[in-house]
């Protein structure tokens, strides 16, 4: 899995209010050849069965699953963050759930996600931040970029919600700011398995 000389291991993903569009998109570019784990926390209410597991099975050849607590994270596989759980990656590289309070008004939290990510996998992690309504996610993102990460943000001018990608790109100084039709394109470019 060399990227431009960078041994990258994990993509993680946080996107809110447009979100579905945007992931979907993303999915739908990535080469059947993309190898690279993603991990996702899609902002969902609390209150209804997430089916984004199925819904994002049908855009992509990676193997999709909502995440489970102790998942061990393995190449070719995109892990969702279930409805009302906060997704980690834990210090033994799987994945961890949690129900602590909510981060950002949010649980799954973005922020939460990037930075038990940011921990593990340290220059070794590409951040995506997409289409939102809040600002969760721009400080997970500026710890991947403080670890040596690869940060990337959502364009404003194609995000649905602009807040989360402006807040993103304010904190963190983003590697790249990329158009949603891009950004699919950008890791097939720079990740090779």
């Amino acid at each position: 899995m060399s990227c431009n000389n960078i041994h990258y291991r994990a993509v993680v993903i946080g996107a809110s209010a447009g979100g579905l569009a945007a992931v979907g998109a993303i999915l739908a570019e990535l080469k059947s050849t993309f190898c690279i784990p993603i991990l996702l926390a899609q902002h969902i209410s609390p209150h209804v069965e997430s089916h984004l597991a199925t819904h994002f099975a049908a855009k992509t050849a990676l193997a999709v699953k909502e995440a489970e607590d102790k998942d061990p994270i393995k190449r070719g596989s995109l892990y969702i963050a279930p409805s009302n759980y906060h997704l980690l990656v834990g210090f033994d590289g799987c994945t961890a759930l949690s129900i602590d309070p909510p981060v950002n008004y949010s649980r799954p939290s973005i922020d939460v996600l990037f930075e038990s990510a940011a921990d593990y996998f340290g220059n070794e992690l590409i951040g995506i931040i997409l289409s939102g309504a809040n600002s969760d996610g721009a400080a997970g993102l500026k710890k991947i970029k403080q670890r040596g990460g690869l940060t990337v943000v959502q364009s404003l001018d194609s995000a649905e919600v602009k807040t989360m990608p402006q807040a993103a790109i304010e904190a963190a100084n983003a590697d790249h700011i990329l158009s949603l039709k891009d950004i699919g394109h950008f890791l097939n470019t720079i990740c090779e398995c």
